[in-house]
């Protein structure tokens, strides 16, 4: 883990990247990941914001949707992480399915081109077509989701709670959408799963769960 400056360098109006943030290699987090943000111009700000990647750039990362509403253009970061367990893409996996359950896809997006990258297929499952999603991914509804499992050797799931339920009876990672407040510092149980034994802290032990534990 580390900590460091960044600064947010635009802000972009889309389904999936919301931002660019400018920051050391170090910070830039893999898919899954996250980085815990102050905005260092707002010393009210109550909480640090958890942010996720969408997709590499030049110097930094483009940051996952949504971001702060109070967030401009220029503004510097505190930043610490990167934090959490990611993904964990089989280096053998050549058929990857990718699947947003109920919202924006942007998070799954790095794993899509991580996929592509060691000649895998791709499917991705999402109500709508991200708007820099490479066009060797093929698109599929949600409602596909069981056929687009028994097909993949690698299934990677965004879910929030409630739909983790629908995922009984399948293999693979679910990122987790749950609140990061402390990012493991204070153990303070506002990002608890419960599993089918116990529960686990997903800004530590998470936000990316194999299914298994689920169920």
């Amino acid at each position: 883990m580390q900590k460091g400056q960044g600064r947010l360098t635009q802000i972009i109006l889309g389904r999936d990247a919301a931002g660019q943030v400018a920051c050391p290699p170090a910070l830039v987090p893999a898919p899954g990941q996250y980085l815990l943000a102050v905005d260092d111009s707002d010393p009210a700000a109550p909480l640090a914001s958890p942010i996720f990647m969408a997709a590499p750039a030049t110097g930094g990362f483009f940051a996952a949707s949504p971001l702060p509403e109070t967030w401009l253009p220029g503004a510097a970061l505190s930043l610490r992480g990167p934090l959490g367990r990611g993904f964990s893409l089989p280096r053998t996996a050549r058929r990857v399915a990718l699947a947003a359950l109920g919202g924006s896809a942007a998070r799954l997006l790095p794993l899509a081109r991580l996929a592509l990258n060691q000649d895998a297929a791709v499917l991705m499952m999402c109500p709508d077509t991200p708007d820099s999603l490479p066009r060797e991914v093929e698109v599929l509804p949600p409602t596909a989701l069981a056929e687009a499992a028994a097909w993949a050797d690698y299934l990677a799931v965004d879910s929030d709670l409630a739909g983790l339920s629908d995922l009984r009876g399948l293999s693979g990672e679910a990122l987790v959408q749950t609140p990061l407040p402390c990012g493991g510092m204070a153990d303070c149980g506002a990002c608890a799963v419960h599993l089918k034994r116990g529960f686990l802290l997903a800004c530590k032990d998470g936000p990316v769960v194999d299914l298994k534990r689920f169920f």
